[in-house]
Parts: structure tokens; C-alpha cells; sequence
């Protein structure tokens, strides 16, 4: 593991700059390549390293950077790629992709390069609208209106056919978990033993994947197609999300989670007393604090009404980031605040309806719980920033409140820092474990490779 015990999540112009530097250090097995241009102007870069010996089949295509507040995927990256350089064993015959970052313009918004505290990291918090994310627009926007980050991801993996695509992601406080298109048996051993080693808890109840089957600690398998989508609970449908393209070549996605913070909490197996009724409490506790952030928006932000509808998929653009006080960069914030109050009475609904587990773990309940305080939270510190650079007789209320909204979060969840240099280590360990086991399954006889179109449901064609 890396010595930078203390290292910053670079940005995606640092990113770009790495990439260059190892493609000019070793010009042969690796390039950097442009594929695409975001919704600002902003380039896409692609750092390839290219398989050992001759080719054999499909390749490895690694996401980062789909979430704009989830900045740990580009650092991961860059560790893979390096250590996947240096063993021709893990590359022979397969190349290996690094889209380093799939949202720039959400990333330029979301400036906490190196936060200190929960406080800290949403002080400058940005999370876009669903349909402004390159992964979920395909499951909330038709064809034509998807955004150029999709379109850039999809034709990555139409091109590339790969056979293991993985989407690194990251989450603020709790544990790590690892979602799947497919199950990939055996993975959830090392996964577990990596996460012992380096001592981050294993979300084993993960609100994200509440009703999945679980092959393991941690380790989710999502719906198939045909299968019915309800359990977790998601605006969108995650069949329909990039994660899934993959599957028309035979591929399998796996998305990787890391937290910032680590809590036990969500790595208690012992049963809950009453799952019913702390969804109840959680429930309404999510309704009234999004109350109190609704009555702010509605009071103080009238001056500041989004430019366009969340649905049209349309993003910050290049003029968003000219300073917390622009017209683009407060319309990216609100639409986000919109969109994320919006969800909460469908959720509420949910946690208190007929379908409410009436046996859970303590594990998810309280992934649950943190669920409901971070929604609420977001929609405060996005909201924040924009009656901050207002100069608005609003913001210190509001800032008090989500100040103490983090403290109260960092608090009942005990939340302990993970360096940077250790959530990078965990997902490069996951990656790589993944991919090993793929391998071992007899990836070596091409069912992902190039030439074998596969239907959208992950069948392949004669």
C-alpha cells in the first residue's frame, strides 16, 4: 500500500496530468486517449494499457468519477493501472481501460479535495439530479435526450466489449459493499479479508441493495431481467443504467464501494427488536427534516429558480464553475436540491408501507438511517452554497443546522476517518480479486471477447 497516508482525491486535471505522465514514462503498452467531451467542454479521458503478449480475449473497462461527490475512483484508477503495468501476469492477453473520470463538470463543482470531517466534505458538497448522472440518465431519459458523459460510456463499452466492467464508487459514512451484475463466486473471501486487513466494516445490510440476494457478506446481486426491481429502492431502474450495457457482450459489471468514514453500525449481524417501527421513526424524522429545507428553498431561493428541468439531462456547464455566486453553477445546485427533496415522500412512503421488512439486521437499519440523514443533509449543503454566495439572511440558520446535522451523523454513527491511500488500496484489492475470479470461472474461453454480441439481457447470440 501507498506510503501518501494522507493523500488528496485529485481532480480530474490531475488526473490527466498522471495519466500523460505514465503514458509518456512507458509509451509502448499504455496511451491516453480522448473518448468524448462532457456537457462543458470538458475532455473524457480514456488511459488504455494494452495486454501483454497477444491478445486473447476482452478486456477490463474501470469507471471513475460517475458520481461527482464520490472522488476516490480516479485515485483507484491510477493505482490499478500502475499495478496492473507492472504484471504481465494480470494483463496477458487482455487490455485494460481507465475512464478517469465519467462526470468532469459534477466533479469541478464538488470541490473537497481533502475534507477533514463530515462537515468539512459538505461544505462544498455536489451531487447532480439523476438524470445528469452518466450511469442512471439511460433509466430515467429517453435515447435522444441522453447527456454526452452516457453516450461517451456507451460507446466505450460497445467498442471495447469488456468482459469485467467496474464502476468505483464511494460512500461518505459507513462501510464497503460490492454490487453485481452477475455473481461472481468466491469474491466475497477476498473482499471480506481486504476489508478485515485494512479495517473497514463490511455494509452488510446495504440500504442500496436492500432485497438483493447476497451470495455473501456484503457482496449484492442485482435484479435480472424479467425479475421484478422492487426491494431497494431507487427513482431509477438499475437494468436500464450503463451498468447493465455490458451484459449485450456477455460482460458483468461490479461496483465497488468504499466510505470516507467507517462505522461498525453497519456491520452488526444480530437481529433488529422492531424493524417495522424504526422505519417508522426514520421515516419521520427524513419527512420533517426535509421539511425544514423545503421552507428554506421555498422562503429564500425564488431569485434563483433552476435555468432548465432535471429531466432534460442538462448539466453545469463550463460557465458553472466561474464562482459559487454564478447564474449555471447556482441552477446546477437547485435542480440537485429539487431532485433530491423530490424523493423523500416516495421513500417515506415506502419505509412506512405494507411492504416494510418486518425482520432486518441491525446492519440495515442502520445503513437505512444513514440514508435518510445524508439525503436531507445533501439537499441543505447544496442549498447552502447558493444562500452563501447570495449573501442571503437565510445562510447562517441554515448553516447551523447542517453543521449540526453532520455532527449529530459523525456522532450515533462513531465515524472514524479512512485515508485515502486505504479506501484506494481496498477497491485496487476488490478489482483485482474480481477479475481474478472471472479468470478462474474460464474467462480465457472469450465468452465477453470481441465479435460475440450478446442480447440485452446478458444472453449471447448464435
Amino acid at each position: 500500500m501507498t506510503l501518501l497516508r494522507d493523500m488528496c482525491y485529485p481532480t480530474p486535471s490531475e488526473l490527466a496530468v498522471a495519466a500523460r505522465a505514465l503514458a509518456d514514462e512507458h509509451p509502448g503498452p499504455v496511451r491516453l486517449r480522448r473518448a468524448g467531451t462532457s456537457r462543458g467542454g470538458r475532455p473524457l479521458w480514456l488511459l488504455c494499457v494494452e495486454p501483454s503478449g497477444r491478445p486473447r480475449g476482452a478486456g477490463v473497462l474501470v469507471v471513475a468519477g460517475a458520481h461527482a461527490n464520490e472522488p476516490v475512483g480516479g485515485a483507484t484508477a491510477l493505482a490499478l493501472a500502475r499495478r496492473v503495468l507492472h504484471d504481465p501476469v494480470v494483463r496477458a492477453g487482455r487490455g485494460w481501460y481507465f475512464l478517469l473520470c465519467a462526470d468532469p463538470d459534477g466533479a469541478a463543482l464538488h470541490r473537497t479535495p481533502r475534507p477533514r470531517s463530515l462537515l468539512d466534505y459538505h461544505r462544498n458538497f455536489f451531487r447532480p439530479p439523476g438524470p445528469e448522472q452518466p450511469e442512471w440518465a439511460p433509466s430515467l431519459l429517453p435515447p435522444d435526450r441522453l447527456p454526452p458523459e452516457t453516450l461517451a460510456l456507451t460507446a466505450l463499452i460497445d467498442e471495447l466489449r469488456p468482459a469485467l466492467q467496474v464502476s468505483l464508487h464511494g460512500t461518505d459514512l459507513g462501510g464497503s459493499w460490492v454490487q453485481l451484475t452477475r455473481d461472481i463466486p468466491g469474491l466475497a473471501e477476498p473482499f471480506a479479508k481486504s476489508a478485515a486487513e485494512l479495517r473497514i466494516p463490511v455494509e452488510t445490510g446495504a440500504s442500496d441493495a436492500a432485497g438483493w440476494p447476497s451470495p455473501g457478506p456484503g457482496i449484492f446481486v442485482m435484479p435480472q431481467a424479467g425479475a421484478d426491481p422492487n426491494g431497494a429502492f431507487h427513482p431509477e431502474d438499475t437494468r436500464l443504467s450503463t451498468w447493465y450495457h455490458a451484459h449485450r457482450y456477455a460482460g458483468t459489471t461490479a461496483i465497488v464501494e468504499v466510505p470516507m468514514w467507517a462505522s461498525d453500525l453497519v456491520d452488526d449481524p444480530a437481529p433488529h427488536p422492531d424493524p417495522r417501527g424504526a422505519l417508522r421513526i426514520l421515516a419521520g424524522r427524513l419527512a420533517a427534516d426535509a421539511a425544514l429545507v423545503a421552507r428554506v428553498r421555498e422562503r429564500s431561493a425564488r431569485a434563483w429558480e433552476p435555468s432548465a428541468d432535471p429531466a432534460a439531462g442538462r448539466g453545469p456547464d463550463a460557465g458553472a464553475i466561474a464562482g459559487a455566486g454564478s447564474d449555471a453553477e447556482a441552477a446546477a445546485l437547485l435542480r440537485a436540491v429539487d431532485w433530491t427533496l423530490a424523493l423523500i415522500p416516495r421513500i417515506t412512503v415506502e419505509w412506512t408501507g405494507a411492504g416494510a421488512p418486518a425482520e432486518a439486521t441491525a446492519a440495515a437499519i442502520s445503513s437505512i438511517d444513514a440514508f435518510a440523514r445524508r439525503l436531507s443533509l445533501r439537499a441543505a449543503a447544496m442549498l447552502l452554497r447558493v444562500l452563501r454566495a447570495q449573501g442571503h439572511p437565510a445562510a447562517p440558520g441554515l448553516d447551523r443546522l447542517v453543521t449540526g446535522w453532520c455532527e449529530e451523523f459523525a456522532a450515533r454513527f462513531r465515524a472514524r476517518r479512512i485515508p485515502v491511500a486505504t479506501q484506494v488500496e481496498h477497491q485496487t484489492r476488490t478489482v483485482l480479486a474480481a477479475y481474478e475470479r472471472l479468470v478462474a470461472q474460464g474467462l480465457e474461453d472469450g465468452a465477453g471477447g470481441p465479435g460475440r454480441l450478446g442480447e440485452p439481457d446478458g444472453t449471447v447470440s448464435a
